[in-house]
Parts: C-alpha cells; structure tokens; sequence
C-alpha cells in the first residue's frame, strides 16, 4: 500500500525523522541547500517509508531507511517509466546509502481528491487507462536491465496465503478442515493459472487512485511504483476499477474496460477477445481482492492500522461477485457465503 503527494500537514513539522536518522537527513538537506526548518510532513498510509514537502523550491523528500527498503527499484523504475514519457517524477538528488531521495513535486492533487472535488470521472480514468496502456506496451519493446521481477507462482501464492492467514484464521478465528483447505487449493491453483497465462507487461501493482496524481495538462502522474513486476496483463487495469474509494455503476465499468481494450489493440498489445479479456479481468480482480482482504486483516493486527478493517466490506463484495457470476467458482462462492460477513467476525 502507499502514501501519496498529497496536501501536507497543517503546520510545519518539528522533525523529518528521529534521533540519529533525524540528524543525518537534515544535514544531507544542507548540502543540496535546502532548509530542514521549511518542510511539511505528508500524511501516511500503510507504508513505512515516510515524504515530506518542500515549498519554494518544490520538492518532495523520501526516508526509506536502508533497513526498511531499498530505494534503487524506485530509483530504476522512474527512470523507465520517463524513458517511455511517463509522468514519474523525477529524481533531483538520492542518497541511496542512507535511503534519501529528493523528488520533483507533481502536485497536491491526486485522482481520490479531484473527484471528491467534481471533476470528470470518465476523462481522468480515460488518462491513467492511457497511461497504462503506454507502460505496457512500451514495457514490451524496452528490456530492463536488470529486468523486473516475475509475479510468479510464488509471488503470487504469497499474496494469496493472505487471506487464509490473517482473515480467515486471525480476524476470523476460523480453523479450517480438510475440505475447506481443499477448496481454498482449488481456488487459487485457478488464480495463479489464470494469472501465468495472460501476456506478461510491466505491472505498477498498486495502481489506484490515491497514487495517480492530476497535472494541469490532462495527464496522470504515477507514484509508489517501486514494486513493479512483470506480471499479468489485466493486474493494473483491475486496480484501478475496483478500488476502496468508489462503487462505480456496472455500465461506467464496461465502459472504461472496452476504453482499454481500444487502446490496447491500437498499441499492438495481445489482449485477444473481448470476452475472454474480460474473464482474465474478473479473475485477476477476485485474486488481487483477496489478497487486500488479507492485507487489511494483517495491517490491523501487525500493524495497530484498526482503520482498515473498515475498508474490508467494499473489498469482500468484489470477492463475493467475482466469485458468484464465474461458474468455475460456484463451490468457492457457495463457501464464502456460509462464513460471517465482514464486522461479523473479531475485531
């Protein structure tokens, strides 16, 4: 999950960091001639990095600590996607040692709060499905070096063993038989197959609305790109339409798929069929909704996050429809419907 460039803090924060990491920034800061005293803190979400906002000039600033991630596959990443002309921001100053970065600042808008603010929901999905199909098939002319990592079968099977882990059995309290360990195999042996036999791109992996930031000029600008893969074709199309801020209209959905399948057949990438498209869609999404199902669970009781378990109701009526409308997930879906609905279980 991820934070996003958006409006910093309502006054001027004492300290970027604590202690020792505290002294080391500020004074990498005054090296590039830049006042500590002047930043702001943006706000967090569940990523343990933390960005802080420069004005005049305007800069954004990442602590990664070493410990806690590496900043080189952020670092790499911004460079392919400008390379294609993408609108990753780009990298001013790094210290990749000590895990800072100073970034361009590409504003305090992303796509979450210029809807709230009535903007043309259509017009600015239609620009981030653009910029979709532009890394993917530019992601298949240019040969990373080194080249991404594969959304494999372990990949995905990790992300998958989520949901079992931390909400069946953790929020839940569920200790699962053999039958139902049985089906769970089942269903994810699908997944995973279904996955592995898309057209393997460039995959963001976190590509929602809080991470896509609205430019003056119409297009998107992308952050929290750091964990690309390359992985199925559908995975960052299915972020994007099923996400935690909005219920959209089934014909508003339909709509914005047959958007990219445009757009995608234009650029020469191999979507296929329609139908068939859409299934692998439909499928990567009960995947990934899993897996956030999962995750929400974990971040609640990892992480002291409670505020996600919240988010976990819209995530699960993803899961429940995913499964309910795919014959092959008729024994999946009937099991979901025997277990308490989300707010049921622990919290």
């Amino acid at each position: 999950m991820t934070v996003s460039h958006t409006a910093a803090g309502a006054a001027h924060s004492p300290a970027p960091a604590q202690g020792q990491r505290q002294a080391a920034l500020q004074r990498w800061l005054a090296g590039l001639g830049l006042d500590p005293a002047r930043l702001r803190a943006i706000p967090g979400d569940a990523s343990l990095r933390h960005y802080w906002r420069l004005e005049a000039p305007a800069r954004i600033i990442m602590d990664a600590p070493p410990a806690v991630e590496d900043t080189l596959p952020f670092l790499r990443m911004a460079w392919r996607l400008r390379q294609l002309g993408l609108r990753a921001p780009r990298i001013l100053a790094a210290d990749t040692a000590q895990g800072f970065l100073l970034l361009e600042d590409l504003g305090s808008l992303d796509l979450k709060g210029a809807l709230d603010q009535g903007a043309d929901a259509a017009a600015w999905y239609q620009a981030a499905i653009r910029a979709i199909v532009r890394m993917q098939a530019g992601g298949r002319r240019y040969a990373a070096h080194p080249p991404l990592p594969p959304f494999d079968v372990e990949r995905l099977r990790m992300e998958l063993d989520l949901f079992p882990d931390w909400y069946l059995q953790r929020h839940l309290g569920l200790a699962l038989d053999a039958s139902e360990r049985a089906l769970l195999e089942n269903t994810f042996a699908k997944l995973i197959r279904n996955a592995l036999e898309q057209p393997q791109v460039w995959v963001h992996r976190d590509y929602h609305a809080r991470n896509l930031m609205c430019l003056d000029d119409g297009d998107v600008g992308i952050l929290d790109f750091q964990d690309a893969v390359l992985g199925p074709l559908s995975y960052d199309l299915v972020s994007l339409l099923l996400d935690r801020y909005w219920d959209w209209p089934a014909d508003w959905l339909d709509a914005r798929i047959q958007d990219y399948l445009d757009l995608a057949r234009k650029a020469g990438l191999p979507v296929g069929d329609d139908a068939r498209f859409r299934l692998q869609l439909q499928r990567m999404g009960l995947q990934r909704n899993l897996k956030i199902v999962g995750i929400f669970a974990r971040l609640n009781y990892r992480d002291g996050k409670a505020a996600y378990l919240d988010m976990i109701p819209r995530f699960w009526g993803y899961v429940r429809t995913a499964a309910a409308t795919d014959p092959d997930f008729a024994a999946f879906s009937d099991w979901l419907a025997r277990l308490p609905a989300p707010g049921e279980g622990k919290s």
